[in-house]
């Protein structure tokens, strides 16, 4: 039996290669904005995805989607928009206009569906597993972080 160095060495550096690669791009993928993320409160589900040039959240899961008072899904009820205000709420888009800021965050105006009211908004991703979002009136800001859903 004879060994050789050469071929042995080079399938382990290829190996390696490969595996430093593969771990990147899960790394890449990981820190990324696109995917589904929990709100704060736990009670949406948003689902972010590339949109033209900048980015798009849409509720994809809401933990109560059956209105109490009707025992149909929940509406867009706040809406002021009265061709807006039966819609479902899953499926709404709350980001618009919203566009990179920089490498992991985003601007542009967020929709409240508690008020039915867009407000200045943005939009930081605080490493693979937080996604910090932020609603302006003026100089008053309140925000959230939410968390990626696996």
């Amino acid at each position: 039996m004879t060994f050789s160095f050469g071929k042995t060495f080079s399938a382990c550096v290829l190996a390696a290669t490969l595996s430093v690669l593969a771990s990147s791009q899960v790394l890449a993928q990981s820190a990324s904005v696109f995917g589904t993320w929990l709100t704060e409160k736990g009670d949406a589900r948003i689902n972010v995805t590339k949109c033209g040039a900048g980015i798009c959240g849409k509720i994809a899961w809401l933990r109560d989607p059956i209105d109490a008072q009707t025992g149909k899904p929940q509406v867009d009820d706040k809406n002021p928009n009265p061709s807006l205000a039966s819609r479902p709420l899953i499926g709404v888009n709350l980001f618009n206009n919203m566009r990179a800021t920089g490498t992991d965050s985003w601007a542009g105006s967020i929709y409240n569906a508690d008020d039915g009211q867009y407000y200045a908004s943005k939009v930081t991703l605080q490493g693979p597993l937080a996604l910090h979002v932020e609603g302006c009136v003026g100089a008053l800001c309140g925000g959230e972080t939410w968390t990626r859903v696996p």
